[in-house]
C-alpha cells in the first residue's frame, strides 16, 4: 500500500501491541516460500526471532526492518446499510516481502477499533489459518495464512479465551471500501491515486485503455464474478459480504462465520448472526453484484473526469450488467466441468439445476456427492451405490442417472478419462465444521498437532491421501448443527 504512505489522512502508524510469551500453533511452509522464510526444523523458520515478530513483539529482524507499520481506514455497507468509517481495528500492516504485504491479525487497538480490543482469539485464528490454506489448495484466489501464534493472554468474548495473532500474507488487501471511504469524503485526488496504484501495480492492462477508470472497474467486478462462482462450486459460504470485506484483487479476504456446505441446502446460513439470511449460499452471486454497484457508486467521479455525469453513470451502469453474464458463464463452466461433461450442450443447465434441486430435496452431502460421482458407468448407466444410497427418493434421482449416463455417452466418454479430469475438480477434503472444531479443542488444551494434520491434508485436497479417509467422511448428526458466529 506504498500510495497510502503519501498522506496521513488515511492511515494510522501504529506498533502492534506485544503479545506475552507467544509460542507456535501453527505454520505454513507454503506461504513462508512467497517472502523467502528460511526453514529449519519441523518446517518453522530457522531464525527463531520470526515468532517474536509474527506476535507483534519485535519489528526488526537482521534481513527485514518494519519500520512503519500502519492500520488503514476504509468504509462500507454492512448488511446492506451504510456504516460510515471503518478501518482495521484489530490488523496492522507490518510491511511487504516480495510483492506480499504482511498483516498481523489481533495484534492490538488501532485508531479504528471503535469498543474492541484488537485482539483476536485463537478458535478464530486458527479457522481463518486454515481455510485459507485451504482455498488456495482449491485453487481459489485467497489471501494466504503464514502462521498462527497464540498466548495465555485472556481475552473476553463470549467467554474467556486466550489470545493469538494470524499472520496473512496477500499481494494487497485493498477493499471495495478503500474506494467508498474516499468517494464517500469526496476525497477526489485520493481517489484517483488508489485507481492509479491498482492498475500500475496490478491491472497494467487498463493504463493504455481509452476509459482507464471504467476498464478497472469492468476488470475488478469480472475477478469478483469468477471468484463467487468458484465458491459456488466448492460449496463455501463467506458468511460476511459486506464491501469492506472484498477485495480490490478477486481474492478470498476476512475469514469470519464462513462454512463449507455438508448437507446440501441451497439457501444454507452459515452465520447464525445473519438473522435475514442475507448472505445465504444461494444469494452470495446477487450479494456480489450488489457490492460491485457500490464500488461503481464509488468510482463514478473518476469517470466524470472525462465524461459529463451521466455518461458516466450510463458506462458504469452498462459494465454492471456485464457480472451476471460473466459469473453465469463461469458457474456453467465450472459445474460442466464437475459432472465431467468435456463439451456444451443446451441441455446441460437443466441437467445441473435438476441435480441441484434433487441434492436440496435430499440434503445430500454436497463434497462427498461429487467426489464419488466420478465412479459412474457410462457404458452400463450404473450409478455408484456410496452416490445412489445419499438419496431417499430413489426413483427421482434414477431418472437423473440414466439422463446423465445418456449425456456422457452423446460425447462417448471413456470413464477412466472421466474420473481423472473430475477427481481433478471435485476435491476429496475440504474443511469441514466438524474438523475444524476438533483441532480447535485440541489446540485449547495445548495439543496443535491437529492443526498440523489438518493443513497437511487439506494442501492437497483433490488427492486420495490413503490413511485420512475418514477426513473426507460427512459429519455425523450431532456434528451437523455447529454453528459460526462474528465473534473472534
Amino acid at each position: 500500500m506504498a500510495f497510502l504512505l503519501q498522506g496521513n489522512d488515511v492511515l494510522h502508524q501504529v506498533n502492534p501491541s506485544p503479545l506475552p510469551d507467544p509460542y507456535w500453533v501453527a505454520f505454513s511452509a507454503s506461504a513462508a516460500k512467497l517472502i523467502d522464510i528460511p526453514l529449519g526444523q519441523y518446517h518453522y523458520p530457522k531464525d527463531p526471532k520470526w515468532l517474536e515478530v509474527l506476535a507483534g513483539n519485535r519489528l526488526d529482524l537482521e534481513s527485514h526492518q518494519f519500520d512503519n507499520p500502519i492500520a488503514t481506514a476504509y468504509s462500507g455497507h454492512q448488511f446492506g446499510v451504510w456504516a460510515g468509517q471503518l478501518g482495521d481495528g484489530r490488523a496492522i500492516l507490518l510491511g511487504d516481502i516480495d510483492g506480499q504485504e504482511i498483516q498481523l491479525k489481533g495484534a492490538g487497538k488501532t485508531r479504528y477499533s471503535r469498543m474492541g480490543d484488537g485482539r483476536a482469539v485463537l478458535r478464530s485464528s486458527i479457522r481463518e489459518f486454515l481455510c485459507s490454506e485451504a482455498m488456495h489448495g482449491l485453487g481459489i484466489p485467497t489471501s494466504r495464512a503464514l502462521a498462527v501464534v497464540g498466548s495465555n493472554e485472556p481475552v473476553r468474548r463470549e467467554e474467556i479465551e486466550t489470545a493469538a495473532v494470524c499472520t496473512r500474507l496477500a499481494p494487497s488487501f485493498i477493499r471495495i471500501g478503500h474506494f467508498e471511504h474516499y468517494a464517500s469524503l469526496q476525497k477526489i485526488d485520493r481517489l484517483k491515486e488508489l485507481a492509479d496504484y491498482l492498475i500500475d501495480t496490478f491491472y497494467p492492462e487498463c493504463k493504455s485503455d481509452a476509459d482507464p477508470y471504467l476498464k478497472l472497474f469492468k476488470a475488478i467486478s469480472a475477478r469478483s464474478a469468477h471468484l463467487v462462482a468458484q465458491w459456488q462450486a466448492v460449496g463455501f459460504c463467506h458468511g460476511v459480504l459486506n464491501t469492506d470485506n472484498i477485495s480490490a484483487l478477486g481474492l478470498t479476504i476476512d475469514y469470519g462465520p464462513f462454512g463449507f456446505l455438508d448437507q446440501f441446502q441451497i439457501d444454507h446460513i452459515c452465520n447464525h448472526s445473519d438473522t435475514g439470511g442475507r448472505y445465504a449460499y444461494h444469494r452470495q452471486p446477487q450479494i456480489m453484484h450488489w457490492n460491485m454497484a457500490c464500488l461503481a457508486s464509488a468510482m463514478c467521479p473518476l469517470l466524470e473526469l472525462k465524461h459529463p455525469s451521466e455518461i458516466a453513470q450510463t458506462l458504469l451502469r452498462t459494465a454492471l450488467e456485464e457480472f451476471p453474464r460473466i459469473y453465469a458463464a463461469s458457474w456453467q463452466s465450472i459445474f460442466r466441468a464437475k459432472l465431467g461433461l468435456q463439451t456444451s450442450q443446451q441441455d446441460d443447465i437443466k441437467l445441473i439445476e435438476r441435480l441441484l434441486q434433487i441434492m436440496h430435496d435430499a440434503r445430500v452431502d454436497f463434497t462427498f456427492f461429487f467426489r464419488t460421482l466420478a465412479n459412474y458407468d457410462s457404458i452400463t448407466l450404473k450409478p455408484p451405490k456410496e452416490a445412489r444410497d445419499l438419496f431417499n427418493h430413489l426413483a427421482v434421482i434414477d431418472e437423473w442417472f440414466q439422463d446423465y449416463g445418456h449425456r456422457l455417452q452423446s460425447e462417448q466418454s471413456v470413464n477412466e478419462k472421466r474420473k481423472m479430469l473430475m477427481n481433478a475438480c471435485n476435491p476429496k477434503f475440504i474443511l469441514r465444521n466438524h474438523l475444524a472444531q476438533h483441532a480447535i479443542e485440541k489446540a485449547q488444551a495445548n495439543d496443535y498437532s491437529e492443526v498440523s494434520k489438518l493443513l497437511a491434508i487439506l494442501e492437497h485436497p483433490f488427492d486420495e491421501q490413503q490413511g485420512n479417509e475418514a477426513y473426507a467422511n460427512p459429519p455425523s448428526k450431532e456434528h451437523r448443527a455447529i454453528e459460526v458466529s462474528c465473534s473472534s
